[in-house]
């Protein structure tokens, strides 16, 4: 793994719009002078090691679909500060074998020793048109004879396929939350939706704020009073069960994506039942609920934070960082503090994605800081070995401007 300079292309900005990053000026604070999608860098990986990537990220999926078993087995939902009348949902859901579709774990990683996982962001995770798409084409612009560490698309498109015969009413609804006004939900979920449409599925777009409740049939309705059956959102699990609308959730036979087990690993707390299952793992960091145990270096997350907000980095010669936020009500966790790899002053976190059950590739977000928050920027990465493996396949269907 290395940083390497690379010339931005002429008329990049319009580029990276027409295939779906229209939200790369608005989702990043104004102040900055680096732009959120920056194309003048861009990281190098040989194929040896993203196939040990690739091992690793499956094998920690595996994992977290243990402890998923392990918190429906024991009862553990308290750990994670999940309510009572949530956990028969959770149960019923795993136990059903609900379908789900792709996730992004956040790896620290500098070529040289074993990827050490950060936090999994399972249910609402961001980042992707870029990972996807936009990088892609990157590549495909700048270095057309290298590879790059991406089937996400193909992958999708694969998932949606599988999941398509069990969607009844062979109709799926894509919600996002008009409270982002930046842009980037909206467009995430128009390109998940495009992949259902190339698996075969279709879809159609509402804000979760339209989402309506027919009380008569006990059913999730949308502005044409269409009773919703599947629901693939951008919206949080645990916002959905605080929403008054949230308990009727116990009635409706909505399908969601991702279904509501996928609660159990869209909390920090993952972290703590996975050290406790697999202690001393070379790709786990040691992590503890609400108090620091024996750690001397730390950093302190909420449970339910996003963005890097509410964190504290602690640090054995009294240093200390925090983030602004107002998450942590419920609870935080403690994990070790391994400090970022430092590539030209710049640190860099692996998002890994995984589609189903397989690793699927990465996206690049580095920052000037220790806590990658909305101040990052993506960065695209390309792999040199040999010539075109399968990492990377000619697509059929690109994102829609």
């Amino acid at each position: 793994m290395r940083r390497m300079r690379s010339t931005p292309r002429d008329g990049w900005a319009e580029k990276v719009e027409s295939h779906g990053l229209a939200f790369h000026r608005t989702a990043h604070p104004e102040h900055l002078s680096r732009p959120y999608w920056d194309e003048s860098v861009h990281y190098v990986f040989d194929l040896d090691e993203v196939l040990e990537l690739e091992r690793v990220v499956e094998e920690l999926h595996d994992m977290c679909l243990q402890v998923v078993e392990h918190v429906v087995s024991t009862g553990r939902y308290h750990v994670l500060g999940i309510p009572e009348w949530v956990a028969p949902l959770i149960e019923a859901s795993w136990r059903r074998g609900d379908p789900h579709l792709y996730g992004r774990f956040d790896l620290r990683y500098d070529g040289d020793g074993p990827a050490k996982l950060l936090e999994y962001n399972a249910d609402t995770p961001t980042a992707l048109v870029e990972s996807s798409v936009v990088q892609w084409f990157w590549l495909q612009d700048v270095y057309p004879d290298d590879d790059q560490w991406n089937s996400i698309h193909e992958r999708l498109v694969a998932r949606w396929k599988d999941i398509a015969p069990s969607v009844d009413g062979d109709l799926a609804h894509f919600a996002w939350t008009t409270d982002d006004e930046s842009g980037e939900e909206v467009m995430t979920i128009a390109y998940m939706q495009e992949t259902a449409e190339e698996a075969g599925l279709p879809g159609t777009a509402i804000a979760m704020e339209d989402v309506g409740w027919d009380a008569a049939r006990r059913r999730f309705v949308d502005l044409q009073e269409r009773e919703i059956r599947t629901l693939c959102k951008l919206y949080p699990w645990e916002w959905i069960v605080a929403e008054p609308f949230g308990r009727n959730i116990r009635f409706a036979s909505t399908s969601w994506i991702e279904p509501i087990w996928k609660m159990v690993l869209s909390n920090k707390a993952l972290l703590v039942l996975l050290w406790e299952l697999f202690p001393d793992h070379p790709n786990l960091l040691p992590t503890y609920l609400n108090t620091p145990s024996n750690l001397t270096s730390y950093v302190q997350k909420p449970l339910l934070g996003r963005e890097g907000a509410s964190m504290r980095i602690v640090t054995p010669d009294g240093g200390e960082q925090r983030t602004q936020g107002e998450y942590g009500a419920e609870g935080f966790v403690f994990q070790e503090f391994c400090a970022l790899p430092d590539f030209d002053g710049e640190h860099p976190v692996l998002g890994a994605w995984v589609v189903h059950d397989g690793a699927a590739g990465i996206g690049i977000r580095e920052t000037s800081g220790l806590i990658t928050d909305d101040t990052s920027s993506f960065v695209p990465h390309r792999v040199v070995g040999p010539a075109k493996t399968s990492l990377v396949k000619e697509r059929t269907s690109l994102l829609k401007p």
